[in-house]
């Protein structure tokens, strides 16, 4: 058990060191040496986990929304989705590697040889949004008319430009501003008025939701009941 655990630490080491460097330097300009003087560990450690720096890379982009650390339920769903992009823009904004890489690694082009699906995170932020509109919908908070599947691709869409801009224009140094007027527009056309009303959709919402998050992570898992 304890060497699994280590397999496992030393896993995440290393992923975490290569989304830093990804987040750098970008995917063509990175290097396993580079990655190996991060992670502090050998060569063999490395390629025991990861056969080669495109499987770092795909590994780095799945685990994007899985980066971002589950947030407390809430009464209105609509807010459990603004939540989850108010702790993304956070975690972005606060420098945290693993999204900071996935996300430059997702939005660069990059070669067309290169062999990375950029489409995965993509895919799942579309996915997770889609289902939590739809249990929005069933809960009454969604207006009637909106179709469930566009709307989801228009906030990854539009979330993605959003902290592009920003990434452009100040290094990030304004992305919750952004984020926020993006929510703003968009719920308008989404949220019902009663719902519209109660959801919070403000600068400091990201920074309270990821301290809520860590609470919630330090918690002790209850043990599972025997017999």
């Amino acid at each position: 058990m304890a060497l699994q655990e280590r397999a496992i630490r030393t896993r995440r080491n290393i992923l975490v060191a290569a989304a830093d460097v990804f987040a750098d330097v970008g995917y063509e300009a990175a290097t396993i040496s580079e990655i190996l003087q991060r992670a502090n560990v050998t060569k063999g450690a490395l390629y025991f986990h990861f056969s080669s720096k495109e499987q770092l890379a795909q590994a780095v982009l799945t685990d994007q929304l899985k980066s971002v650390p589950e947030s407390p339920p809430r009464e209105l769903v609509l807010q459990e989705g603004l939540d989850a992009g108010f702790l993304l823009a956070h975690l972005l904004g606060s420098g945290d590697p693993m999204v900071r890489g996935s996300i430059r690694l997702t939005v660069d082009q990059g070669s067309p040889h290169d062999g990375l699906d950029r489409r995965v995170p993509m895919a799942s932020w579309v996915d997770y949004n889609a289902a939590l509109l739809e249990r929005a919908k069933a809960n009454g908070e969604v207006l009637p008319q909106v179709d469930v599947d566009a709307a989801a691709k228009a906030f990854v869409a539009a979330f993605t430009g959003a902290q592009v801009l920003s990434k452009i224009m100040n290094n990030h140094a304004d992305l919750m501003e952004r984020v926020v007027d993006l929510y703003r527009h968009l719920m308008t056309s989404i949220a019902v008025p009663a719902v519209l009303v109660r959801l919070d959709m403000s600068l400091d919402r990201g920074r309270r939701v990821y301290e809520e998050a860590m609470e919630l992570s330090a918690e002790p898992q209850e043990a599972p009941a025997v017999g």
